[in-house]
């Protein structure tokens, strides 16, 4: 057994891309809601990481919590994080749903759910 066999991935990779936080310092992101960048340039002492930049230039129009996790290979959980520090910069905001919109997304991610319980 060599000494990386016992490294799981799925387990280390998040928790070394969160810096070890489950959470972000804001309130938690709703999977459904929109975020985008704010256009305020990055701080020259701002400390982001890879991931940080690869998601600010996700942001370039507004896209959905989950949207930004399936596009950039993430644990939904690690793009909470990773986005709620984009938001404490004011590198990225949060942009409100029309309500009809917002319900229709739901009522189409409760017939997926549906769908795959019933599998």
């Amino acid at each position: 057994m060599s000494d990386d066999e016992w490294v799981d991935e799925a387990v280390v990779r998040p928790y070394a891309l969160t810096r070890g936080r489950t959470r972000s310092s804001g309130s938690e992101l709703d999977l459904l809601a929109s975020v985008a960048a704010s256009g305020k340039p990055v701080p020259e002492r701002a400390d982001l990481s890879v991931h940080h930049r690869r998601m600010l230039a996700q942001l370039a129009g507004a896209k959905r919590v989950a949207e930004v996790a399936s596009e950039l290979g993430l644990p939904v959980g690690v793009a909470r994080v990773l986005l709620g520090d984009l938001l404490d910069m004011g590198l990225a905001e949060v942009r409100q749903a029309p309500a009809a919109q917002s319900s229709s997304m739901e009522s189409l991610l409760r017939e997926v759910i549906d769908g795959l319980r019933a599998l």
